[in-house]
C-alpha cells in the first residue's frame, strides 16, 4: 500500500480495539473489494440505455450568463397548444421559455409502469425502442426515442377498503372503500390520466364522477380544490424520471378520498433536475390540461417536501399563475445557495479526519460543530462506517472505531461530487459510454444556458470560499485556539476547477479511471486544492462567477424573500437524527422574507415530531383563508410545534424567537433547537445568502473588533498569509447580488415591480435560448 505514515500513537496502536478493527475491517474488506473495485462500466447491461446525442445537441462554448430580467417582473409567453390532449395523443414537448430541451435525456415510462416511449427517429438517438409481440418486448429494434414522449392514456383505479394503496378497476370485487366529498359517501374510484408534457411524464387523477364514461373526464365529484404535487430529491438534469400513477394515488390518498384532484409531473422532482424554469413551465401546462378537462378550480395549493419546498418557494415567488397557496415539507429556501455550506462539508472532514488528525480535539464529533454548525453526536454511527475507518486505515491513520458521526457526514456526504464533479454520475450505467464521456455531470451544466460557460466549456459556478474565516465565532467565544483557528483557515482549500477534477474514489468507483483499492476515498481530496503537510504556505481558496451569481439572481434561481401566497412550512424535526433536512432552514427563509417585504406575515412555521403529521389542518386552515369564509383565520395563523402524538406545545408569533433573531428564546426554540452551518459561525447570518463576501483587510478586521477580545495583532503577518486578498465582512451583504435587487436599495413599495436590464438580442441567442422563448416584459400573459 506504498508508504504509509502511522499516526496512531502508542494508546490505540496496540489496544484490542484496534485489533479487533483491524481483523474486522479485513473481512469485510473483502466484500468492499467486490463492491468497490472499480470495474468498467461499459460492460455493465443495462436495458434502455441511452446510445447516443441528437447531432445538434452540443452546446457551443463561452455560452453568457443570463442577464435578463427577474422572472417574477414579467408576463410569460402565450401557450400555443390547444388543451386538452386528446387521448391518444401527445402533449407538448417543445419549450416555451424553459432553455432548449436537454441532451442526453434517459427514458423511465417503462420504470413509470407506462410501457416503452413512441419511436421519434431511426439515427440511434436516445433510447431503443422495441417491437412487442403480446405485450412482450423482443429483440428487434423498431427505432429509437431522444425525447421519451408517451401517448395520453387514461386508467382506474380503486381504494382497498381498509388501506391506503389502489389497484386496477377491473380487479375490484367487494372491497372498494367509501370517500367523502362535502358530507357525501362515494365509491373511492379515481380517473388516472397519464402522458407527456415537455418531455417529463405528467399524472392527473380526480374521483371518478357520477355517471362517467371513459375516458371523458367529469368533475361532479370533485371539491373544485387542485393540489399540485412537487416532490425532491438532488438532480443535476439529463433524465425523464419516474411517475408511476398508483405512487401519486398512495401520496395523497386521504386528500383524494375528500374530493380534492392531484396533479402531478416528473418535471416537478428535484431528483431529476433543478431547473426551476422547466419545473414552472411544466407544472403550468399540467395545470392547464386539468383545467381543460375539468374546469377552473377554486384554488390550487402546492405540497411537497425538500426540493418540493423549494419548487413552491422558488415558483411562488417567479410567477403568481400556479399555485394560490404552498404547503413545504422540510423545506429549505432553495438549493443554489445550499451548495455555499454543502461543499465546505467535505473539506471539513477531510481537515478533521486527516490534515488534524494529531489534534485530539478534532476525535470528538460534537467538537467538529464548532466549525460545521450543524447537529453532531457521539454515539449516532453512520451505515457506511466500517469503509470509513477503512480508509483512514489505509492512509495510516487510527480509525474512529465505528463511532460518532454529524449531519455533514451522514447526510450530505456525496452530494457534493453529485452537484459539482463533471466526472461522476451515479448512473453512468444508464448512458453509453460515448455519451458519458462526452457530458459533463453537474448542476451547474444542467443551467449552463442560464449560469453561462467558460473557456473549456464548463458550466460556471457560484462557489466561492475566498476570505471565508472557519470557525470564527468559536474563535471570538473562546471555544477554539487562535493556534486552531489558523490552522484549519491555513488547510481548508478549496475545490479544483471543473476541468482539472477526476472521477471519484468513492461514490461509484467505477466512474473514474482505474483506481487500486487502497486509493479509495470518502472525501474525494484528489479533487481538492491543498498543500502538504507543514507548508508554511496556505491552502488556495475558490473564487467563483460573478456573472454566474448575478445570473442565479436574476433567473430566479434564488429565493430573494418576495412571496405574495400563505404559506405553512411543515417539518418533523430531524436535527437530532443528523438528518440534512435541518430546522434552520425555514428560519433562513423567514429572514430573507423579513428583509425583503418587511414581514413573513404570510409564512407560518410548523413544527412537530414522527408520526403525527398537521397536513389536514394545515389544508383545513389555508382553505379558510383562501376562501374568507371564517373570521377566526386571523387568531388561528400562528406559528406552532406539537409532539410526537400531536399535541400542541406552543403556538403564537414568539414561540420560535432566539439566537437566530436576537430575542430571547422561545418555548418551540428550546423544544426543537435551532442549528447553523460553517458559514453562519464564520460570520454569516441566518439567512445564508452570500455567494461571495465583500472583503476587509485584516487589518481593519482586528481594529473593528470581528475577533471579538481575543488578541490577533501579534499574529497578522501569519494571517496576511492566510487570507492574502482579506476577509470577509458580511454586513456589507452579497457581492454577486444584482444592486437592483437589494431591498435596501429599493423602495418596498415596488416589490412587484421588479424590472431589470433587457439583454441584447444578440447575447439572449447566443445563450441558446430564442428571444421569443424567454420570459419578457413586453410579452402576453400565457
Amino acid at each position: 500500500m506504498g508508504n504509509l505514515k502511522v499516526r496512531w500513537g502508542n494508546p490505540g496502536f496496540c489496544s484490542w480495539r484496534m485489533v479487533l478493527t483491524v481483523l474486522l475491517l479485513l473481512v469485510v474488506s473483502g466484500a468492499g473489494f467486490l463492491l468497490f473495485y472499480p470495474q468498467s462500466t461499459d460492460t455493465k447491461s443495462v436495458d434502455n440505455i441511452v446510445e447516443a446525442l441528437p447531432a445538434d445537441s452540443v452546446y457551443p462554448l463561452n455560452i453568457p450568463p443570463y442577464t435578463g430580467p427577474h422572472p417574477g417582473s414579467v408576463g410569460r409567453v402565450a401557450d400555443p397548444f390547444s388543451y386538452p390532449i386528446p387521448v391518444g395523443e401527445t402533449g407538448p414537448s417543445e419549450h416555451l421559455y424553459a432553455g432548449p430541451a436537454q441532451y442526453p435525456f434517459y427514458c423511465r415510462t417503462e420504470d413509470s409502469g407506462l410501457g416503452q416511449p413512441l419511436v421519434d427517429n431511426q439515427d440511434g438517438e436516445g433510447t431503443a425502442v422495441y417491437r412487442e409481440i403480446d405485450g412482450k418486448k423482443t429483440d428487434e429494434v423498431v427505432g429509437y426515442s431522444r425525447d421519451c414522449l408517451l401517448k395520453t392514456r387514461v386508467a382506474y383505479y380503486y381504494n382497498r377498503i381498509g388501506t391506503d394503496l389502489f389497484f386496477p378497476l377491473e380487479d375490484a370485487a367487494d372491497d372498494i372503500a367509501v370517500a367523502n366529498v362535502d358530507g357525501r359517501e362515494v365509491p373511492y374510484v379515481v380517473r388516472v390520466e397519464t402522458g407527456s408534457i415537455n418531455r417529463f411524464i405528467y399524472v392527473i387523477a380526480a374521483l371518478k364522477g357520477e355517471g362517467e364514461a371513459a375516458p371523458t373526464a367529469d368533475g361532479s365529484n370533485w371539491n373544485q380544490r387542485l393540489i399540485y404535487q412537487f416532490r425532491g430529491g438532488v438532480g443535476i438534469g439529463k433524465v425523464q424520471g419516474r411517475a408511476t400513477p398508483t405512487d401519486v394515488l398512495h401520496r395523497r390518498h386521504r386528500e383524494l378520498g375528500r374530493g380534492f384532484a392531484v396533479a402531478y409531473s416528473s418535471a416537478n422532482q428535484t431528483s431529476n433536475h433543478y431547473n426551476t424554469w422547466l419545473a414552472e413551465e411544466t407544472a403550468l401546462r399540467v395545470k392547464r390540461q386539468f383545467n381543460a378537462l375539468y374546469g377552473e378550480d377554486l384554488y390550487t395549493v402546492g405540497i411537497g417536501g425538500s426540493g418540493g419546498a423549494i419548487q413552491q418557494y422558488l415558483i411562488g415567488q417567479n410567477t403568481p399563475d400556479l399555485i394560490d397557496a404552498a404547503i413545504p415539507l422540510y423545506s429549505y429556501p432553495d438549493m443554489i445557495t445550499q451548495t455555499t455550506y454543502v461543499f465546505d462539508c467535505e473539506l471539513l472532514a477531510y481537515y478533521f479526519d486527516v490534515t488534524a488528525a494529531d489534534n485530539e480535539r478534532w476525535r470528538s464529533w460534537e467538537q467538529r460543530s464548532l466549525i460545521e454548525g450543524m447537529k453532531a453526536s457521539e454515539g449516532q454511527r453512520s451505515p457506511r462506517f466500517f469503509l470509513y475507518d477503512l480508509a483512514l486505515i489505509f492512509k495510516g491513520l487510527r480509525p474512529n472505531y465505528f463511532r460518532g458521526s454529524s449531519e455533514c457526514t451522514q447526510s450530505w456526504r456525496g452530494l457534493t461530487q453529485l452537484v459539482n464533479n463533471p466526472r461522476y454520475h451515479p448512473h453512468f450505467y444508464r448512458y453509453s459510454p460515448a455519451v458519458r464521456h462526452s457530458t459533463h455531470w453537474t448542476y451547474w451544466d444542467d443551467l449552463k444556458y442560464l449560469f453561462g460557460t467558460d473557456a473549456f466549456g464548463y458550466a460556471n459556478s457560484t462557489w466561492d470560499n475566498v476570505g471565508v474565516q472557519y470557525g470564527l465565532n468559536g474563535l471570538r467565544g473562546g471555544e477554539i485556539s487562535i493556534d486552531e483557528f489558523i490552522h484549519l483557515n491555513r488547510n481548508i482549500g478549496s475545490w479544483k476547477p471543473p476541468q482539472e477534477m477526476e472521477g471519484t474514489r468513492y461514490w461509484h468507483l467505477s466512474s473514474g479511471p482505474g483506481t487500486a483499492l487502497y486509493q479509495f476515498s470518502p472525501w474525494s481530496e484528489h479533487n481538492m486544492r491543498l498543500v502538504p503537510e507543514g507548508s508554511a504556505a496556505a491552502a488556495p481558496r475558490q473564487s467563483g462567477s460573478l456573472k454566474a451569481m448575478q445570473a442565479a439572481y436574476r433567473s430566479g434561481q434564488v429565493f430573494i424573500g418576495k412571496l405574495d401566497i400563505p404559506v405553512i412550512d411543515i417539518r418533523h424535526y430531524l436535527d437530532d437524527q443528523l438528518d440534512m433536512h435541518h430546522s434552520f432552514a425555514s428560519f433562513a427563509t423567514r429572514q430573507r422574507l423579513i428583509e425583503f417585504q418587511g414581514h413573513a406575515d404570510n409564512q407560518l412555521i410548523w413544527v412537530t415530531r414522527r408520526p403525527h403529521s398537521p397536513i389536514t389542518e394545515a389544508l383545513e386552515l389555508l382553505d379558510r383563508r383562501l376562501l374568507g369564509t371564517d373570521s377566526q383565520v386571523a387568531a388561528d395563523w400562528a406559528d406552532a410545534c406539537f409532539d410526537h402524538q400531536g399535541k400542541l406545545i406552543a403556538t403564537g408569533n414568539t414561540v420560535w424567537d432566539g439566537r437566530w433573531n436576537n430575542r430571547p428564546e422561545g418555548l418551540c426554540s428550546s423544544t426543537y433547537p435551532i442549528y447553523e452551518q460553517s458559514r453562519q459561525v464564520a460570520g454569516d447570518s441566518i439567512k445564508g445568502d452570500v455567494f461571495k463576501c465583500h472583503l476587509q483587510p485584516i487589518e481593519q478586521a482586528i481594529e473593528g473588533g470581528v475577533y471579538g477580545d481575543q488578541d490577533l495583532q501579534p499574529y497578522l503577518a501569519t494571517l496576511k498569509t492566510v487570507f492574502p486578498q482579506g476577509v470577509c465582512d458580511y454586513s456589507l451583504g452579497d457581492m454577486g447580488r444584482p444592486d437592483d435587487l437589494i431591498p435596501e436599495r429599493r423602495d418596498i413599495s415596488q416589490v412587484l415591480e421588479l424590472v431589470l436590464p433587457e439583454p441584447e438580442v444578440g447575447e439572449v441567442v447566443e445563450s441558446g435560448i430564442k428571444a421569443a422563448e424567454m420570459p419578457g416584459a413586453d410579452q402576453p400573459q400565457g
